[in-house]
Formats: structure tokens, sequence, C-alpha cells
């Protein structure tokens, strides 16, 4: 009886640690399957924040342009506005910028531009406000010739003194041929950033990359379509639409590609301001940063005249076109064209974004922002540089800062199976149960063994004798 009791209780630990590592076994499955995404699921999506880079052009709009002469940020990061006459500077310093009286208003600068752009146009040139030498500064690279740019010098002597004339090394063109590459017969382009009119989703990228009907593909082998470029803008401007052929962006829409794997999450538009540091990521070229040196610039082509572009000192080389320029996660341009490399150096022009919006009728496709937002690692405004540590690609969507990163892949909640499996957070309980099932299968196995030897001696040592 009492051995009919032994063997019953044996059987009971045996079910129950079978029972228990079962168990253990689908919570941790539960537990690293839980904050996946489904297939096919997108993230939800937010509209985006309109960013105030510079608060100094509030400032510019209520003075007016026979006032002011632009603005800038400083070293600091502090915004700086040129002014005309001592009052102006003295509403400036109250609302807590620095006034710089100059002797030439921002009426005078754009009719000094005006003045240039109808003159004959010379490929290979360009031009720019500079508002902290409250100059126009014109360039010419070495494709002009003598003759051309000794008519310019006349025409600019004509306008007056505040026009410096420069010569500079290299071409200016398009850098056709991003931060994702797409090809077509047209080149090799860059994916921008991802927009939507509210029914179909686009790629946001460079004017000159090709004509309406260009077909885009993601491989050279022309078997990953992308799309179709629907909406075309060059010369004048520089950008264009580039429809999805499935109509969708899919999840990481708002993500854009800084190499290595890794991306930087945007999260709304502003307007460049002279002075800021920008980031620019391309295919040819990766992650590549500087900072403003002037806006409303024209540069003439040698396809064609471009207005109203973002001047830069940030390097670029053919295969970056349409790539996206940002900072601290707000969508600024796209890349155009400039002259130089990421050898030696050079200038870069961008398409402002908020612009090219404007003008297609559509808006940036961001993450909507979760109820953990701005837990995520934050970049200080004094250091706007995007974090490219590894260890931010398991944040969610939503709760990342503008430029952290995050994995270009757009995987749901940004974390691999594998990091949800070694969370201790998430498969803690299911290990306890797992652990403490085999300890009750060993103890069983033990106590049963140590029994048939019991047993096994008591029978055989009475022949022993």
């Amino acid at each position: 009886m009492r051995h009919a009791r032994r063997r019953i209780v044996r059987r009971v630990t045996r079910l129950a640690a079978v029972g228990g590592l079962l168990l253990g076994g689908a919570m941790v499955t539960q537990a690293a399957m839980a904050t996946e995404t489904p297939a096919g699921s997108a993230t939800p999506r937010s509209a985006p924040e309109s960013v105030v880079t510079n608060p100094g052009a509030a400032l510019v709009k209520e003075l007016g342009t026979s006032r002011t002469a632009g603005t800038w940020l400083d070293a600091e990061g502090r915004p700086v506005v040129a002014v005309t006459d001592e009052e102006s500077a003295a509403t400036v310093r109250a609302a807590g910028a620095t006034a710089k009286l100059v002797g030439h208003s921002m009426n005078e600068l754009k009719s000094a531009a005006a003045t240039l752009r109808s003159a004959p146009k010379v490929p290979g040139t360009a031009w720019v406000m500079d508002y902290r030498t409250n100059e126009v500064v014109v360039q010419a690279d070495s494709t002009v010739s003598g003759s051309d740019w000794a008519q310019l010098t006349k025409t600019a002597t004509g306008i007056g003194s505040f026009v410096r004339m420069e010569r500079t090394t290299g071409k200016f063109t398009t850098r056709l041929n991003g931060a994702q590459p797409i090809l077509s017969t047209s080149g090799r382009c860059s994916a921008g950033f991802n927009v939507t009119n509210g029914t179909n989703d686009f790629i946001l990228t460079a004017g000159h990359c090709g004509p309406n009907g260009s077909t885009w593909f993601a491989d050279n082998t022309a078997r990953q379509q992308v799309g179709q470029t629907v909406n075309q803008s060059f010369p004048v401007n520089d950008f264009s639409l580039v429809q999805y052929a499935s109509g969708k962006a899919g999840d990481g829409a708002d993500v854009v590609a800084i190499g290595d794997g890794n991306g930087v999450r945007i999260t709304g538009t502003g307007d460049a301001a002279v002075g800021q540091r920008v980031f620019r990521s391309g295919s040819t070229t990766g992650l590549r940063d500087g900072q403003v040196t002037g806006l409303d610039a024209t540069v003439n082509y040698p396809e064609g005249t471009v207005s109203g572009l973002i001047e830069t000192n940030v390097c670029a080389e053919p295969g970056d076109s349409g790539g996206p320029m940002f900072s601290e996660g707000i969508a600024l341009g796209i890349t155009s064209g400039g002259s130089g490399d990421c050898t030696t150096g050079g200038t870069t022009f961008f398409q402002p974004v908020t612009r090219a919006l404007a003008q297609l009728g559509v808006t940036l496709i961001v993450a909507a922002p979760s109820d953990n937002a701005g837990q995520g690692s934050t970049s200080p405004s004094g250091a706007p540089q995007p974090s490219v540590s590894p260890t931010q690609a398991a944040i969610a969507p939503g709760s990342t800062s503008p430029g952290s990163t995050t994995p270009v892949t757009g995987l749901g909640d940004g974390a691999t199976l594998a990091s949800r499996l070694t969370d201790p957070k998430n498969i803690g309980p299911g290990l306890l149960v797992i652990g403490g099932s085999l300890v009750a299968l060993v103890a069983t196995r033990y106590f049963r063994a140590e029994q048939d030897r019991r047993a096994y001696r008591e029978y055989y040592s009475a022949t022993w004798g």
C-alpha cells in the first residue's frame, strides 16, 4: 500500500513538472511575440510637426524687409538679426536676440539678386545672400570663361559694392546618380522623404533625377520596382514625386537611412536657418554634416536655373541627389547639386522641403506619438548630432525623440526576436516556471533511483550469507 502511494506521488510530480515545462515555454513565447507587429500592418501615422529653427525669423517678419537683412544662428546657437537702424536693434535686444547693424536692407539684397537673375544666364554660376556679411555673393566655377566672368563682374559692379565676386574650384552640377538608392534609365538617385496625399504614398526626391513617367527600381536588375515619377519640377525648382507601385510606403516610412542598418526618425518639417548644423544622407557618401551658409540661393546648372535653394558646406557627390537633409529629426531639404566632393570638401545646394510640400500638395509621413513619447534618448539643442549607437535600435515607433536612431527596416517596435528573448523583464516569469519544473523532474528521478537502489540491496541481501 505504501509503495502504491509512492508511485502515485511520483507520477503526479512528473506530470506537474512536464506541465510546468510546457507552460513556461508558452510564457516565454508569448513574451517574445507580444510586441511584434503583425505582418503587413502599418505604423500609425500622425500630422508632421512644424518646427521653427530660428526664433529670429519672427522678428524679421515683425520688423519688415526694409528694416532687416536676414537672421542667422551664432556659434552658440543663439539668434542674430541684421537690422538697419537703432530702433529696430532695440526691439531685437528686448526680445532676447542679438542685433547687428548693417548698411543694406533685405529689400536691397533682393533687388541685387533680381538684377543678377535678369542678366544673361551663365552655366556654372550661382549667387546667394550672405546675411552675416550683408552681401550678395556671386560664384563662378571652373567652367566659366574669362569673358563671361568679366561680363558678370561688370553687372555686379553696376549693382553696388555689397556684391562680392568669388571663383570656386570644381563644377556646379546636379548630383544625379540618397539615403536608399533608386535606379532608372535616367540614372541613380536617392529616396528622400516619404510623403502622402492622404490616398497614396510617394517618395519626395530631386526633380532633375528624371521626367514624368520614369520608372524606378530598388535593384540594378529591374526586378524590384519601386514606383513611377508622377510629378516633376525642374528647372526653376528641383523636386519630384515617385508614387509607390503598391500605393503605400509601408512600415518605417518615417525613417531615413544613415548607414550601417541605422536610420533617423523624422518627426516634422522646418525651414533651414543660416548657421544651423545639418546632416545629409546619401547612398554614395553616407552620412555627412556641415552648416547652412546661405538661403534663397540661385544656381545656373548646365540643365537650367534653380532658385530658392539652401546653400551649405556639406559635401556631396554624384549619386547623392534627392537624399534627405535634416537636423534633430526635422526634415529641411533634399539634395539638388553643388561643387567639390567629400575628399576636398565643397558646396551643396538643397531644395527646401517646406516649399516642395506646399507646391505638391502633400505632407510628410511621420509616426503617431505614443504614450512614451519623449522617453527615448534626446538630442540636446546644443549638440544636434543624431545618435548612431546600435543600442538605439530597439526603440518603439513614436517613442523616439527627433534625431534618435532606429532600424531602417521599420519592423514593428524595432526590436528583433533575439532582443526580446534576452530581455529578463519579458521572459523572467516563464524561465522561473521552466527552472522549477526541471528541478522537480531531476528530484523525482533522483528519489526514484535511490528507492530502486535500496530495493535492489534489500532483495539480494538475503542471499549474501
